[in-house]
């Protein structure tokens, strides 16, 4: 749980930062941040001291322990695909229902998440 909150912690900056754009009126630029930056992460983030522990210790094996990776990768796709179709069925236009519809799919996610490591223990 630590981990999550520090992941939280270091998302914070590019929230705001989203925010900060929205208001100025580049929607488009928000949206793009919030997706590209979490992507950024899972395809650097996590690949990059993966790599590092392999080229230090090459005779050691990362272990990836997560009894509920597939349904969590299954969900973010899903909710990307979302996410697109609600942007293209509101015209491109950042207002209050593409907001929603985006808060409401983040709310979703954690308690989907919340909910698979509670029964998981």
């Amino acid at each position: 749980m630590g981990i999550t909150l520090l992941a939280a912690g270091t998302s914070i900056p590019d929230a705001l930062s989203s925010v900060a754009v929205a208001m100025k009126g580049f929607g488009d630029m928000a949206v793009s941040s919030s997706i590209g930056s979490n992507i950024f992460d899972i395809l650097f983030g996590l690949p990059v001291p993966w790599l590092l522990f392999k080229i230090m210790f090459p005779s050691q094996t990362v272990y990836i322990e997560s009894q509920n990776l597939i349904i969590n990768l299954l969900t973010l796709i899903f909710m990307v695909f979302v996410v697109v179709i609600s942007i293209v069925y509101t015209g491109w236009v950042l207002g209050r229902a593409l907001g929603k519809i985006m808060l409401l799919m983040y709310v979703l996610f954690l308690i989907e998440a919340l909910l698979l490591e509670l029964l998981r223990n």
